[in-house]
Order: structure tokens, then C-alpha cells, then sequence
């Protein structure tokens, strides 16, 4: 077992385990045990009651943070002519087609999203393997291939805080809220808007319990157990 150093417990201590905080009670403990002496990076963690492996029971979404992400994102769009100036325009920071494809396949992924015209899609689609494990894979689904008119939209949306998520193969949902320097109401802002989304992307083959436990935590720092109903009753006004 990895041993925790003199600040993590410290701040292990201020929190106890068998207590499910309220969403507000917790996010004011994740701020106070932040232990980095960088900004961290604090995160909501939902163990979900799907089975991933079922077609019907997928959860995913894309959502706006109203408080943005405290994260500069790199964005790289795949488009020729008019689309690619648009994507300049717009102030993508990497703009092409045949070159970042070829870029791409010899191994460079310095980004953190890809957005593609659905004529780039034939090309595109080469690249499954290098970007489909890093969740750089433009999709439909993500809204990540857009027409030429809608990329103005969906680059500033990724610079005001767009946060795409998806459960993963343990059916386990995690996503960035924040960062440890936010105040309290704009954490709380980006948890409400996380939960809601999660909730209104409940799969129709979702049965039972379908959120069954939530986790708050800063990068680094100790989890911090939330009231799951409490959580999911989250709504945005």
C-alpha cells in the first residue's frame, strides 16, 4: 500500500468516511484539503448502475460549465477551405487536413480536443486507433463533427468550458468541475450542471439504481463521499 505523505493525511483527517456530505458541505472540504502546491484540479467521480457493455445502457454527453474549467484547451480542427478559415477565425489553434493527419499518425497528440467537417471524416477515420483510447476521436455523439457554420459555436464553447463525458469500461464516470482556486459558488455552479446533465442522459436500458455513489475530490487529495440523492436532485434553474 502507498504511503501518504504529512499533508494528505492531514487533510485525510478532516474528513470522515462513513459521512455522506451534502454537495455544498463537500465541496467546501474538497477546497480546504487541496494539498497541491499547484492549482488542482477538482473532480466529480460517479460509480453508475449500468452495465457498460450494453449498447443501450452508453451514458455520455457534453456539458457547458457556467463557471468554465480553469483549463486552456488546445484545440486541433480537421478542415479544408472555407471551413478552415472559419476554424482560424475562430481561433483554433491548430488548423488542416492531409499534414495534422499524417502529424497524427507518427505519433503527435499535443491537443486536448479534435473537431472535424463531415468531409474530413474519410481521412479522419484513419485515426481511430491513435485517438479513439484518448478520447480525441471526433463524434457526433460528443458533438465534435460540426458543419462549417456551427465551428465559431463549438470552439468558443470549448474555451468557455465545454467538458464532454462517458462512462468507462468499469462503468465509472469522471469529469473536471474546477479548479481549487474557484470560489465556492462557482464550483457549485459546475456541479449543478454536471449532475443535471448526467441525470437527463440516462439511457433507456438503465435500470434500478441508476447513480449509485459520488465522490468529490482535488487532484492528489482524499475522496470525499457525497449524498448520492442529494446530488442527484441537482437541477439547473
Amino acid at each position: 500500500m502507498a504511503k501518504h505523505g504529512k499533508k494528505y493525511l492531514e487533510a485525510q483527517a478532516k474528513i470522515d468516511p462513513m459521512t455522506q456530505y451534502a454537495p455544498d458541505e463537500a465541496i467546501q472540504l474538497v477546497r480546504e484539503t487541496a494539498t497541491t502546491k499547484f492549482d488542482s484540479t477538482i473532480e466529480v467521480h460517479l460509480r453508475m448502475g449500468i452495465d457498460p457493455r450494453h449498447a443501450d445502457q452508453q451514458v455520455r454527453g457534453v456539458i457547458l460549465m457556467p463557471s468554465g474549467t480553469g483549463k486552456e484547451v488546445r484545440i486541433l480542427v480537421f478542415a479544408e477551405g472555407d471551413a478552415a478559415r472559419a476554424a482560424e477565425e475562430a481561433g483554433a489553434d491548430f488548423v488542416g487536413s492531409d499534414d495534422l493527419v499524417n502529424k497524427i499518425q507518427g505519433g503527435w497528440t499535443d491537443f486536448d480536443m479534435a473537431v472535424a467537417t463531415p468531409s474530413m471524416m474519410k481521412k479522419v477515420g484513419r485515426l481511430g486507433r491513435v485517438l479513439g483510447p484518448r478520447g480525441l476521436m471526433p463524434s457526433p455523439k460528443a458533438g465534435t463533427i460540426v458543419e462549417e457554420d456551427d465551428l465559431g459555436r463549438v470552439i468558443a464553447e470549448a474555451r468557455q468550458g465545454r467538458v464532454e463525458f462517458k462512462v468507462d469500461k468499469t462503468a465509472n464516470l469522471h469529469m473536471p468541475i474546477g479548479k481549487a482556486s474557484f470560489t465556492q459558488e462557482q464550483l457549485m455552479a459546475n456541479m449543478v450542471a454536471a449532475m443535471d446533465a448526467v441525470v437527463r442522459a440516462r439511457p433507456s436500458g438503465a435500470k434500478g439504481v441508476y447513480i449509485k455513489r459520488v465522490t468529490l475530490a482535488s487532484t492528489m487529495g482524499p475522496g470525499i463521499r457525497v449524498d448520492t440523492n442529494q446530488a442527484s436532485a441537482l437541477k439547473v434553474a
